[in-house]
């Protein structure tokens, strides 16, 4: 049977798009307290198909899919941009799939505003209604309100209306950075996208017995199984280990490892796979927030998932992508040694004017993942790093990095890293990885 959690959350799933919602009606409809109400809407906003809105409420919107998370929704715009809306709420939950900014004539406006657009631009009314005719939204920027007749247009059309405070580059710049973000996080692969879910498992119950486990490992060939109760909550993980040496009528929960280590949809596979190889553990549980099980990923799944997106191109770059980019080989270098060049540029630097330290660690990390690469496939978690900075680094210098492989084993791997600047040491780190094998 369903939890209370569970009901709250079928049922915002199953009202329209564009709906308001609230904790009060929630409780109310659901025969539910208002801490379970409130729990459970935070939980859909968390999954994408309810957003809150300053001075709005919250609303039901339209889940987003994988493959088209870069796209924002009226709602998020109006939570970037700090805005308020004059009208058209009903289509908040809509997406944008471009925005237009309004600095030129009205006609050539026109040309480029469609349906679905978002028209950027100041107190100019004719261009406000033009655009809602076009099937747009509009934000008036500099804090400008706009006609009655727009507002009244705007809720016939279902289109919003949004006004903020900020300018038109800035709002652009903002939109823009939250588009960028959503990139990057496409490229991040959760646990949610390679999970086999719970349909598809097989799982055992508290009250089965070892004659149970030995007939699904006859069935299925597979000698791990999640072990949960009742209410399908996560209660335990039984292998062929636990059972080894017992009678066929001993319970479960007698020989099962209890409170096993699981993993959440939104767990990044990155940390999954660190989390298992770390452990020894070949299959691990995949719950909700109420430790309700999910599914299940294998230490196969997971590795095979990282083979798969270090081939998928980047779309969004994040801080330690522009940084590393930077850092080149050189080409006068002895034979069998890696020495790479950095050049330290404005972005790079803190308030002194001299290179970030946070910077520094990442150049350090990525020139010993490099050279480690050259002895075994794979990426690398550091597991302990100590960093000395000797001398301070300007803006604008050049710097030698030297990663010196001292040691290399089947999981870890040690590395001293050097750097220079005009031949004199700058810093100096010492670095114990993990590796992560992908072969």
């Amino acid at each position: 049977m369903a939890t209370k959690h569970e009901q709250i959350l079928k049922h915002i799933d199953g009202l329209p798009v564009g709906e308001k919602i609230s904790v009060r009606q929630i409780a109310k409809v659901l025969s539910v307290s208002e801490g379970t109400a409130y729990r459970a809407i935070k939980e859909a906003e968390n999954q994408g198909y309810v957003s809150s809105i300053e001075r709005v409420g919250t609303i039901r919107i339209e889940r987003k899919k994988r493959e088209n998370i870069e796209k924002l929704t009226f709602a998020e715009v109006v939570n970037i941009v700090d805005g308020q809306v004059m009208g058209g709420r009903e289509g908040l939950h809509k997406t944008l799939n471009k925005f237009v900014i309004g600095a030129m004539k009205l006609e050539a406006m026109m040309r480029y505003t469609g349906p679905g657009n978002l028209l950027i631009v100041g107190n100019r009314t004719n261009a406000h209604e033009l655009a809602l005719q076009a099937g747009a939204a509009v934000l008036i920027t500099g804090g400008f309100d706009t006609e009655e007749s727009v507002k009244k247009l705007a809720d016939e059309v279902q289109m919003p209306v949004i006004s903020t405070s900020y300018d038109t580059f800035t709002v652009a710049t903002m939109i823009n950075r939250a588009i960028y973000d959503q990139l990057i996080k496409k490229e991040i692969l959760f646990v949610e996208d390679i999970l086999t879910p719970v349909h598809e498992t097989t799982f055992l119950k508290t009250g089965d017995r070892i004659s149970d486990w030995l007939k699904y490992n006859r069935e299925t060939g597979h000698s791990r199984f999640p072990v949960v109760d009742e209410q399908m909550k996560i209660m335990g993980m039984v292998t062929s280990k636990d059972i080894m040496g017992q009678e066929d009528t001993v319970l479960l929960d007698k020989v099962m490892t209890k409170s096993p280590m699981t993993v959440g949809l939104k767990t990044s596979v990155a940390s999954s796979a660190h989390m298992m190889v770390w452990e020894g553990i070949e299959l691990l549980p995949v719950v909700n927030d109420g430790h309700i099980l999910q599914g299940i990923i294998s230490r196969q799944d997971v590795l095979k998932a990282l083979q798969m997106s270090q081939r998928q191109p980047q779309v969004g770059e994040t801080i330690d992508d522009t940084i590393t980019s930077q850092l080149v080989m050189t080409d006068n270098r002895p034979k069998g040694e890696d020495i790479y060049q950095y050049q330290v540029t404005p972005q790079m630097t803190n308030y002194l004017g001299t290179i970030s330290n946070g910077v520094f660690t990442t150049l350090v990390t990525d020139s010993a993942n490099r050279v480690l690469r050259s002895y075994k496939r794979g990426d690398l978690v550091v597991e302990n790093m100590t960093i000395y900075f000797i001398k301070p680094v300007q803006i604008e210098s050049l710097l030698e990095i030297h990663p010196r492989v001292l040691e290399v084993g089947r999981k870890f791997g040690k590395v001293d890293v050097e750097v220079f600047n005009e031949g004199k040491l700058v810093g100096k780190a010492l670095l114990t990885c993990q590796l992560l094998d992908r072969s």
